[in-house]
């Protein structure tokens, strides 16, 4: 089946992906920008892959669609947008990618969505509504799966959850962790959105999916700690506004403050999935929360983490549009670069490709994490996210506070763009070729703050990039 597949990039997408290759599917792959997708993850499929660029938020992009698809996946959100119109954003999308597909022959669009079982809804969860209801047409069938908190190595729910229980032995918390939700295996959502499709009993339906269990947020926190070994006890704060919660959540986990947010808001209503019998049709078996981070932990363990939830861009990442600067400007930028012999040429690629994340910086971590710490303080992304895979950068990754722009490691070349807070914009690139390591950061300043702000760093410069620079290459 020829299927266009959406939101192809971010956590759910990259696993649906593989997902249709492996049944044998040729996928349409639909991004905004072709450099951000990388295609090592699917190079024994390639010959099954179509990429192509599209804007949904510009319908004058949506020409390229191919008119012979048979069927379509919808996974657009922008929960983690800072947008304060993402309503209005969620909902033009929508209807511009309906009306491109009705332009062509497909039979059924799937959507992933969020649980709504209450009539006062968050305005997250009114969003995804009002995309669902958008995305009705009498020219194909529209087929919705909801799901609440999906739990799975790399997803948000379960990330947060991880960085709650794993660094606070003790925590106060506020009353909204006493909302009930049934969490879903990614797994299992998974199966779903592969088993509806063609299955003409799921057109013009909507099903909620779940997996066994129905807990509060505090029940999910306590189980984790209790599967991890660790003693954990949780206070409630009735007066801990929604705003306080969200820095709480902010400042604690990895995650960013507009989605820290949003999940407050959503957090505050139960989501409960009403039942259904799609799960038997479908030959699906569901697991338990506990099953559900166990299967998280062996995907962790085993450095099998598919995608996660730091894959997705903000909107504002595209309109800045640094996929343009795959060679790093010269002019108007400071550079400092530095260059070493190397003896072992394999061993120094490994370094650098296992920069970041638990690995560290080589050289004055300790500077890396007040710099994180800094930059969580003034709205940044801070050090925490870590990076997808320990050993391996794919372009798209995040690896801290940076963002992965190319990697290629048998051509030597990794390049890094800062998404930290700066008065400009950063570079790092790391070339390895004959037989000598290069390593180069560049700084684009913006305006007289961008330039006493890099000189101000230039003495922590030649602590720590020469430092780096030596034990990358083994000294």
């Amino acid at each position: 089946m020829k299927i266009l597949l959406t939101g192809v990039t971010g956590y759910i997408g990259k696993r649906l992906l593989i997902q249709l290759l492996e049944e044998g599917h040729h996928v349409v792959c639909s991004v905004r920008d072709k450099n951000r997708f990388g295609l090592k993850l699917f190079k024994e499929k390639i010959e099954q892959i179509e990429v192509i660029e599209n804007d949904f938020l510009d319908d004058k992009t949506l020409d390229t669609i191919p008119k012979d698809i048979e069927a379509a996946y919808y996974l657009i959100h922008s929960m983690s947008s800072s947008d304060g119109d993402f309503k209005e954003k969620e909902k033009l999308s929508a209807e511009n990618f309906k009306k491109a597909l009705e332009k062509t022959q497909a039979k059924q669009v799937v959507f992933l969505t969020g649980i709504i079982n209450e009539k006062k809804l968050s305005k997250h969860l009114e969003s995804r509504k009002n995309v669902e209801e958008a995305l009705e047409s009498s020219v194909y069938a529209l087929t919705s799966l909801r799901a609440g908190i999906i739990v799975g190595s790399g997803s948000a729910s379960f990330e947060i959850i991880r960085d709650l229980a794993e660094k606070l032995p003790l925590m106060v918390a506020p009353k909204w962790v006493n909302t009930k939700c049934q969490p879903i295996a990614i797994r299992n959502v998974m199966q779903f959105l592969v088993g509806v499709l063609g299955k003409e009993f799921t057109y013009k339906q909507h099903y909620d999916i779940a997996g066994t269990d129905v807990l509060t947020y505090k029940e999910m926190l306590l189980t984790y700690a209790k599967i991890r070994g660790l003693k954990r006890s949780i206070y409630i704060v009735p007066l801990m506004t929604p705003k306080f919660s969200s820095y709480w959540l902010y400042f604690v986990t990895s995650t960013s403050y507009f989605l820290a947010k949003n999940l407050v808001d959503s957090m505050k209503i139960d989501v409960v999935a009403s039942k259904n019998d799609l799960a038997e049709r479908l030959g699906i078996q569901l697991f338990s929360y506990k099953e559900a981070i166990t299967l998280a932990f062996d995907k962790i363990k085993q450095n099998d983490v598919l995608s996660s939830w730091y894959d997705s861009f903000s909107n504002n990442f595209h309109t800045r549009q640094v996929w343009q600067y795959l060679e790093v400007p010269d002019e108007g930028c400071y550079k400092d670069i530095r260059e070493l012999k190397i003896e072992d040429e394999k061993a120094t690629l490994d370094r650098i490709f296992s920069i970041g994340g638990k690995t560290g910086w080589y050289y004055a971590d300790f500077l890396w994490r007040i710099r994180g710490f800094l930059d969580k303080l003034f709205g940044g992304v801070g050090l925490r996210r870590g990076r997808r895979n320990m050993t391996d950068l794919d372009a798209g990754d995040s690896v801290d506070f940076w963002r992965v722009l190319y990697a290629d490691k048998e051509k030597g070349r990794l390049l890094l763009f800062a998404e930290m807070k700066l008065p400009g914009e950063a570079w790092l690139e790391f070339k390895v070729k004959n037989g000598v390591l290069r390593q180069e950061a560049t700084f684009r300043p913006l305006g007289i703050s961008g330039r006493l702000y890099w000189y101000s760093v230039l003495p922590f410069h030649g602590l720590i990039f020469n430092g780096m620079l030596k034990k990358l290459v083994g000294k």
